[in-house]
């Protein structure tokens, strides 16, 4: 797929690649793995709040409604949403990664999986009723590719549909190839749409530390607001 956006001359999408690879070369396989304690706590809750906005927006039941996953990795989320009553050919996902896309495809063999840069999506205009995002646009730090990625998922979104966006709001100091994404340029990648967001997550080294010895302790302190280091962010087309 075309890759137009770059820092320095450099391909934005091939650098992202390479941190992915340094990533799986550097990081334990099963570091992000919902076996762990803090990875399940934290997935546990946030799929409970989904369920719940979707609910809340009027977008249940799932069944008939068409959802892109924009870097879907190894399709967590989609997989998540077939459980939830999505049909698995109304499933669409895109990533950089061979190797997740891989894994994203035999998770669900129904769905189509892509292999490729979501800032020229392979769908057409008003495809879909959702669009999401998780934590993928926080790995880009070109700007121009940040806006081109948001076009197309407005692009590939019918009129009414919305943008389902979790993401970073505070940066992380141990790594400098991501980068948070405060509000108000969500709202300049998302013009003219209706934008309600929420702080959710208690932060990452936080909740390793803490919730091997106690979930009630962590769910305590994920409910005040400060600790939390993502934005989950309903982002509605207009009609």
């Amino acid at each position: 797929m075309p890759q137009s956006h770059s820092i320095n001359g450099d391909s934005e999408a091939a650098r992202i690649r390479r941190e992915y690879e340094r990533r799986e070369q550097s990081i334990p396989a099963d570091f992000y793995s919902l076996d762990k304690p803090a990875n399940r706590f934290a997935h546990k809750r946030l799929a409970t709040r989904i369920q719940a906005l979707f609910e809340q927006r009027h977008f249940t039941p799932l069944a008939g409604r068409r959802i892109a996953d924009i870097g879907c990795g190894s399709g967590t989320w989609l997989s998540a949403f077939a459980a939830w009553g999505a049909r698995p050919h109304d499933l669409f996902g895109i990533d950089l990664s061979p190797r997740r896309v891989a894994a994203a495809r035999r998770r669900l063999p129904q769905s189509d999986i892509v292999h490729g840069d979501a800032s020229t999506l392979p769908w057409p205009d008003a495809s879909f009723d959702l669009a999401c995002q998780f934590t993928a646009f926080s790995s880009v730090l070109d700007p121009a590719m940040k806006h081109a990625m948001a076009a197309e998922m407005l692009r590939v979104l019918r009129p009414g549909g919305a943008v389902l966006w979790y993401d970073l709001r505070v940066n992380n100091p141990r790594n400098q190839a991501v980068r948070a994404i405060p509000l108000e340029e969500i709202g300049s990648l998302f013009p003219r749409c209706a934008i309600a967001a929420e702080r959710q997550t208690l932060a990452p080294p936080l909740a390793r530390a803490i919730v091997p010895r106690s979930e009630a302790v962590a769910a305590f302190l994920e409910r005040i607001p400060a600790l939390r280091s993502h934005n989950l962010v309903w982002i509605g087309k207009p009609e």
